[in-house]
């Protein structure tokens, strides 16, 4: 008689168990979704302090970059074949030259430790502004239409090519390569337009410091934007510029 007793006893204590392991669970899953930002993990050989540290001044620079806009920054890993000595304390700060957008880095020096040293944590910038993204699939080759598009915000620091953020930059131009339903318009999703044909007469502005000069001449071939094109004015003299308009060409001197 008492093992039937004993049986239900231990179903309870595994049932009590259960529950209290799924209210565990629960628990450090909200506890997680409540932390703040820079309560994120740090990445190997980075302590949380510097961690938070790196991301408060990439966000600052980043925001003062493009204000307005929203900004996330991503941590990367410090080259683990790094042997670091022991420091007391390490200053985080942005290299000259560097871009805080997509793939950047942060430097770090030690400035009290018995060796001195600089490494380099590679970050990811996040930008998030209203753009333009394909409505549906678009084939390569279809000319963009006022339904193709719509505004979304999305990470325009995630592709090399700029995002196409006005509508009156893409309508009218065909594309040069496909588009998901959702994906980001960018300037290499374009098709170059041809400004003029070769044999016509085209407007030449040239450029100097503290100088702009105009006139025209013959293109020599087809001006395609933003690729560099031929000219020969008047005079005979052959000029090369850049075909950046319908039937003009800017040479800088």
């Amino acid at each position: 008689m008492d093992r039937p007793c004993r049986s239900a006893a231990a179903q309870r204590v595994r049932g009590a168990a259960r529950a209290l392991m799924l209210m565990l669970m629960l628990l450090a899953a909200w506890i997680a979704l409540l932390a703040p930002a820079h309560a994120q993990q740090a990445p190997r050989g980075v302590d949380a302090a510097l961690a938070g540290q790196v991301r408060e001044l990439a966000a600052a620079a980043s925001r003062a970059a493009v204000p307005g806009m929203r900004v996330e920054i991503g941590l990367g890993e410090l080259d683990p074949r790094l042997r670091l000595a022991p420091c007391q304390q390490v200053q985080p700060y942005l290299p000259p030259g560097v871009r805080l957008w997509g793939k950047a880095r942060i430097g770090l020096r030690c400035l009290q430790g018995p060796t001195r040293w600089n490494v380099y944590l590679p970050i990811t910038v996040q930008v998030f502004a209203q753009s333009l993204v394909a409505t549906r699939a678009l084939a390569t080759g279809t000319t963009l239409e006022i339904g193709d598009l719509a505004p979304a915000e999305i990470d325009i620091a995630a592709e090399g090519s700029p995002a196409v953020r006005e509508a009156g930059i893409a309508l009218g131009r065909t594309l040069a390569r496909p588009l998901a339903a959702g994906d980001g318009l960018h300037q290499r999703d374009l098709r170059a337009r041809q400004w003029f044909a070769a044999g016509e007469v085209v407007r030449v502005v040239a450029q100097g410091s503290g100088y702009r000069v105009a006139g025209e001449a013959l293109a020599m071939s087809a001006g395609i934007e933003g690729q560099s094109v031929r000219v020969r004015t008047d005079s005979g003299r052959i000029l090369s510029g850049v075909a950046v308009a319908e039937r003009q060409v800017e040479i800088t001197l």
